[in-house]
């Protein structure tokens, strides 16, 4: 019977289906794989997302080219490996936009951008920029999500960085690049304090977070501080941390879209602060004391914690094969809680080894994009 229905009833069905049941509905016979391609071609305006995000799992670094990342689907509670053999290098994770990610090739010293969907293994560079830089902060920006929620326009800003000096050597360069994908072009749109253009370059890791007309950045050493970019005035700030130099790991997330920093201290639970009015920050969660045993399992420091979020959870993890410790909203229950998730130690019976990873929190799709 399933063989002969016909390509628009079975791309109806197909609708019903999550990306990693549709992406095995697909190789399944040709009939249906030409059912699938016609539900994806069809699938505008995307359904919107009422189901929380996938985690994303990207070795790092990558320089002994693993040819896989990981992907954990929360609704089922179960890994899946995703192939990067159409990659041409070996990539770092830079963040998420939509359902793609940001990356960054490691084949170049300069800093050169890439966007991909590793559901559906599309890949592109995207253009030069206008300057050649070294280790410079990135940041995204979505521009409006209303209409294509699964591939939005963007903005990436770069700021700071190493360039070439006039004659010769190495200078920070305290300038700010911009692309927008709706021109798909780099434009430079002015110029920077050079000591936030040295601190950006030294310490701080390449991920950003935006909240309310800014783009933030947090340091990565003690002690900690978070340098903002405002976007309509292009004006700079820093602020204070909590516990700045007693922080053992310190991350921004946003959430419902709030600033919010995460971060631990020897002997003491993980704590979650959100940016309130006049700058200061108010602690609004605690990690359970039995989930807190579990994650560090006896170690008690935070150094090795990483963490990622969105509006919608926040993950704290370590390495693909350690578990995770989630606080996600239940939209049902009208609140925030705590779940514990299984590292990847196995997927379909075969081991899979534990190494240090990067995550990410996206909506995965197969859909086309015009972005490529």
């Amino acid at each position: 019977m399933w063989s002969d229905l016909p390509s628009d009833l079975l791309s109806n069905i197909f609708s019903y289906l999550s990306p990693d049941s549709l992406a095995r509905a697909r190789s399944t016979c040709r009939h249906w794989h030409a059912g699938a391609k016609a539900y994806l071609l069809t699938a505008i305006p995307p359904v919107p997302w009422d189901e929380p995000p996938w985690f994303l799992a990207m070795p790092m670094p990558m320089r002994n080219r693993r040819l896989s990342c990981y992907a954990h689907n929360p609704v089922h509670n179960n890994w899946h490996a995703l192939s990067l053999h159409f990659l041409p290098d070996p990539v770092r994770l830079v963040g998420p936009i939509g359902s793609l990610v940001l990356i960054r090739p490691m084949n170049s010293t300069f800093l050169q951008l890439a966007i991909c969907n590793p559901f559906s293994r599309q890949f592109r560079h995207l253009p030069l920029l206008n300057t050649t830089r070294t280790n410079p902060a990135v940041g995204v920006l979505v521009l409006d999500s209303s209409q294509d929620v699964q591939f939005p326009s963007f903005r990436v800003y770069v700021a700071g960085g190493m360039s070439e000096a006039p004659r010769g050597g190495a200078m920070y360069e305290p300038t700010l690049e911009i692309y927008d994908s709706r021109h798909d072009r780099w434009q430079i749109v002015g110029s920077m304090p050079v000591e936030f253009a040295v601190r950006l370059t030294v310490w701080t890791p390449n991920e950003s977070v935006y909240s309310k007309g800014f783009l933030y950045w947090i340091t990565s050493a003690r002690a900690y501080c978070v340098m903002g970019f405002e976007i309509g005035t292009n004006t700079w700030r820093e602020l204070n941390v909590p516990m700045a130099d007693r922080l053992e790991f310190a991350t921004l997330v946003r959430r419902n879209g709030v600033l919010t920093l995460v971060g631990g201290t020897c002997g003491q639970p993980a704590c979650i602060w959100e940016l309130g009015d006049g700058d200061d920050w108010g602690l609004v969660e605690k990690m359970p004391a039995e989930l807190e045993m579990r994650f560090l399992g006896g170690k008690g420091s935070w150094g090795s914690t990483k963490c990622v979020g969105s509006d919608e959870a926040i993950y704290l993890y370590g390495c693909l094969g350690s578990g995770m410790a989630v606080w996600r909203e239940v939209v049902d229950k009208g609140r925030w809680e705590w779940f514990w998730v299984e590292g990847c130690c196995s997927i379909g019976g075969i081991r899979v080894q534990s190494f240090p990873i990067k995550g990410v929190l996206l909506h995965p799709s197969l859909a086309s994009s015009s972005l490529f």
